[in-house]
């Protein structure tokens, strides 16, 4: 289990986030997977988060990724539903179908089953897009249990919005 000093710094995280969408007129949205609602969670932890949270989509599934954020089935079976190119259709989907100006996705394996040798447990991948603009990706190797990278996850999505916002 996380520290709560760790659960301390998201929040600060997330509040760092709302002033920086905020300042700039910005909405946010999420699409999560591993981490289960988690990020929206941290950021809607944050008082007056109305004022640039939009909405989270939590696909924990492959029907709820191709459902909800019209990620392609033929996507999921080329590339598994952790991979880039996931959560790039993850991310254009959460702009799509919402009117956020900004949007983050996650996909991972958090474990500690459902790791393979090319994905193992802890890999991630995370995307950023602003409307218009394009899609930031990275993978990620955390290590840890599985609240662990779940933590490290949320931390870094965090963390790239302010990094997409910066570049503003």
């Amino acid at each position: 289990m996380s520290t709560p000093s760790a659960h301390q710094n998201l929040y600060e995280l997330a509040a760092q986030v709302g002033i920086g969408l905020r300042t700039r007129g910005r909405t946010l949205a999420i699409a999560e997977s591993c981490t289960g609602g988690w990020i929206a969670k941290v950021a809607t932890d944050v008082a007056g988060s109305s004022t640039w949270f939009d909405r989270g989509f939590v696909t924990y599934s492959n029907a709820a990724k191709v459902d909800m954020l019209g990620v392609h089935e033929t996507t999921i079976a080329a590339h598994g539903a952790v991979s880039a190119e996931v959560v790039a259709e993850m991310v254009a989907g959460a702009l799509a179908r919402s009117g956020a100006d900004i949007a983050l996705a996650v996909s991972g394996i958090a474990g500690p089953e459902g790791g393979s040798p090319n994905k193992p447990v802890g890999t991630v991948y995370l995307a950023w897009a602003l409307r218009g603009g394009p899609v930031y990706a990275e993978d990620r190797l955390f290590s840890g249990n599985r609240d662990a990278v779940r933590l490290q996850t949320v931390a870094t999505a965090l963390q790239g919005v302010l990094d997409v916002l910066a570049q503003q």
